[in-house]
């Protein structure tokens, strides 16, 4: 299965110093050029560079789509969402309400970083999926734009708190 990832993931776990978690759940992820670009471009978060990720594997941008369903997603989305299309077997870590539905449209799977959390809890890569939510919500970066996931109800007050 080969791993696609928007921008906002990349800069949510960097908020919370877990990032690694990718390389340790997924081994590499494919990333488009433009969304290497939106990290570079830097803001409020610091986010690594990502060419400089051993298992970051950069992808070349796809020439321009005219599938109107594309028209609404910033450059980042539209090409994390082309770029996945055309492997069979993709997954698409992508966090934007929009952009999510756009990706199950098309057919492909989504999780986003709340599910790569709750994967890694899982998985005994974090100590607690609660904790790490919590120290996220407190950026409220993403969470301003309404989204939430179904992984939340599975560890609700049953993990201690630390991240």
């Amino acid at each position: 299965m080969r791993v696609f990832s928007n921008t906002t993931p990349f800069i949510a776990l960097a908020i919370i110093d877990q990032l690694q978690l990718l390389q340790q759940l997924f081994g590499s992820v494919y990333v488009a050029q433009s969304v290497i670009e939106e990290c570079a471009e830097g803001g409020e978060i610091l986010v690594p560079h990502l060419q400089t990720l051993s298992w970051v594997i950069p992808v070349a941008d796809e020439s321009s789509s005219n599938l109107p369903v594309l028209f609404e997603l910033d450059r980042g989305e539209k090409q994390t969402l082309l770029l996945a299309s055309k492997h069979h077997d993709s997954l698409v870590i992508i966090d934007e309400r929009l952009g999510r539905n756009v990706a199950e449209y098309m057919g492909l799977q989504v999780t986003g970083t709340l599910g790569v959390l709750a994967k890694a809890k899982t998985r005994g890569l974090i100590p607690s999926f609660l904790s790490c939510r919590a120290r996220y919500a407190r950026t409220r970066y993403l969470l301003q734009r309404g989204f939430d996931c179904p992984a939340c109800s599975t560890f609700r007050r049953t993990q201690p708190i630390n991240c």
